[in-house]
């Protein structure tokens, strides 16, 4: 295995619209591109020498740049694809994408928050992700977290991941209500938590320390070995915000955090998940 810390939540993208089209209408994003290479630039200096990478939503269904950049760097990134759980036979194309080295799958409950998980291609992708122990990563707000839990209880052996400590704090309000929420989570014994997206949460400001205590509750009740640090890569990045910042808050800035809770954090629980075929 290789040493170093892994960032388990980064975005990739390139400019040759050629070979990797966007979905048309999408969204643009800055910079124009951000290449496997770009992340790397950031993330060696710091001691990070793998990371998961995830589907970018412009490209759709369309997993090709996830999967070109996983193959062109064996060993250093693990993925998290989308496919369309109201296509045919969306488990089929999670194993075939499994087989390519794909070891999670994102989905959003978009413009229908209401409802979203109750459909016969999300319950075909939870069946076959606890089947083959490859991660549902969730990108949800709190008012969403009950729905996950009656998910988690038909699907106990899929493993889950939120995303960005389900975005508490992203209209800079830290609410307790949503604290109690996502902890009330940590019943389920195969969810995890990226701790990550700092520069989008709170005061939205380094150190990020106004964030420590409610980090502090969920590492109570999940422990080390289910929280995951990520950055969320390359929207870390400028505007007042560094790679470094990111990374400097699990390594330097939780002192309730002993050296192997870190370890787990900053690399452990991600290899787990993610890295472990």
């Amino acid at each position: 295995m290789m040493d170093g810390a892994i960032d388990s939540h980064v975005h990739v993208w390139t400019d040759a619209r050629g070979p990797y089209p966007q979905v048309a209408g999408a969204q643009e994003y800055r910079p124009e591109r951000f290449t496997p290479q770009d992340f790397l630039n950031h993330a060696q200096p710091n001691g990070v020498t793998r990371a998961v990478l995830v589907q970018m939503s412009f490209y759709g269904f369309d997993n090709s740049y996830l999967l070109d950049s996983m193959r062109a760097h064996p060993g250093v990134f693990s993925g998290i694809a989308i496919v369309d759980s109201a296509g045919p036979e969306p488990d089929l194309t999670m194993q075939a994408l499994a087989r390519r080295g794909v070891r999670g799958f994102r989905i959003a409950p978009g413009d229908s928050p209401q409802g979203w998980l109750d459909t016969y291609g999300m319950a075909a992708m939870w069946r076959c992700a606890g089947d083959h122990q490859l991660a549902m990563c969730l990108l949800v707000n709190p008012e969403t977290l009950s729905a996950i839990s009656s998910m988690c209880d038909r699907f106990p052996e899929t493993p889950v991941v939120i995303d960005h400590l389900a975005r508490i704090g992203a209209d800079g309000k830290l609410r307790d209500s949503d604290v109690r929420l996502l902890c009330g989570l940590a019943k389920h014994r195969n969810l995890y938590i990226k701790v990550s997206a700092f520069y989008a949460l709170g005061r939205k400001r380094p150190p990020y320390t106004d964030l420590a205590p409610m980090i502090r509750r969920v590492f109570e009740e999940y422990g080390p070995r289910r929280l995951m640090w990520a950055s969320d890569c390359p929207f870390q990045v400028g505007g007042g915000h560094t790679y470094a910042n990111s990374i400097a808050l699990v390594r330097d800035g939780l002192p309730f955090l002993s050296e192997e809770d870190r370890a787990w954090l900053l690399a452990r629980t991600a290899a787990s998940v993610f890295f472990t075929a």
